[in-house]
């Protein structure tokens, strides 16, 4: 039996990822009902960070503790990798160590030959290319507030990032429409593009994305760090999140955020602190959504 890897929603297909939601919400109604699901007793999982975590180290780690396994928090610094050892090798090596292995990368490709040489699972806990872990827990929370989000519009506004490109492919797999409004030089990759059809769809301004959404969505300009100069921000500043453009979304459309947000850039203070505003439910469904994945990856 292959692999089951989690490394873009890209790669599994609609009726899979679909109940991986549905599992997910049954996880998280056995817990509030003080049932623990021990699905995964002493299953290991090893954690590869190359960038600070505060949700994906957490929710990972958590989740791994209150599905009865182990989580092993790894930085570069810790691992040979830090002094020169291959990626192929290090995949080589925890294969017979752990039961699987969460990368959270900056450069995809990392993630990609990590699973070219693994014999366990690899799941991808952000790169600089996707970011499909934080949508799960997404489409989670859109479907507690709203329902079904098959047939709904959501609005993508500022940077054409990570988190962006993974929206795209969850609309094509979910069956809803993206609108998403960015700069032209900062669009999302032309291959999630041309992938997702007719359910993403690009405007020229944010005002236009927004119309009668059912959710509106951004994330930090500054991503991934690759660019913090004043000319980057200027570009989205047309862009904010801020009530103006709230009120022209649906009467009752939810506010995303993957978080962590800057107050006064990418979206304003009433607006994330506001009664639309739901990343607080979103940050707590990343442990929710991703034990879904553990158990889908770890159980196959």
């Amino acid at each position: 039996m292959s692999l089951r890897h989690f490394i873009d929603l890209q790669d599994i297909d609609a009726i899979t990822l679909r109940a991986m939601i549905d599992h997910a919400r049954e996880i998280k109604s056995d817990r509030s009902a003080g049932k623990p699901r021990k699905l995964l007793a002493d299953k290991k999982l090893a954690m590869i960070f190359e960038k600070h975590s505060t949700r994906t180290r957490v929710s990972f780690e958590s989740g791994m503790l209150e599905l009865g396994g182990h989580a092993l928090n790894l930085t570069s610094s810790d691992l040979q990798i830090g002094r020169g050892e291959s990626i192929a090798d290090t995949a080589r090596v925890l294969s017979r160590y752990v039961d699987a292995i969460m990368m959270r990368a900056i450069d995809h490709r990392s993630v990609i030959e990590l699973a070219n040489y693994a014999t366990v699972p690899i799941i991808n806990g952000l790169t600089d290319l996707s970011h499909p872990c934080q949508i799960m827990a997404d489409l989670l929370t859109f479907e507690e507030h709203r329902g079904s989000i098959k047939g709904a519009t959501v609005a993508w506004i500022g940077d054409g990032n990570n988190v962006a490109n993974s929206w795209i492919t969850a609309a094509e797999k979910f069956d809803f429409t993206l609108n998403i409004a960015c700069p032209e030089d900062l669009a999302p990759a032309a291959s999630y593009l041309e992938s997702a059809g007719k359910h993403a769809v690009l405007f020229d301004n944010p005002q236009d994305a927004v119309k009668g959404a059912n959710a509106v969505v951004t994330d930090t300009w500054v991503s991934m760090g690759q660019d913090t100069s004043e000319t980057h921000k200027k570009k989205l500043r047309p862009y904010q999140v801020g009530t103006e453009l709230m009120a022209l979304a649906d009467k009752d459309a939810i506010f995303m955020h993957c978080l962590p947000a800057h107050r006064g850039e990418e979206v304003t203070a009433d607006v994330i602190d506001g009664p639309q505003s739901v990343v607080w439910d979103e940050a707590e469904n990343r442990l929710h959504a991703q034990k879904a994945v553990l158990v889908w990856c770890m159980q196959g």
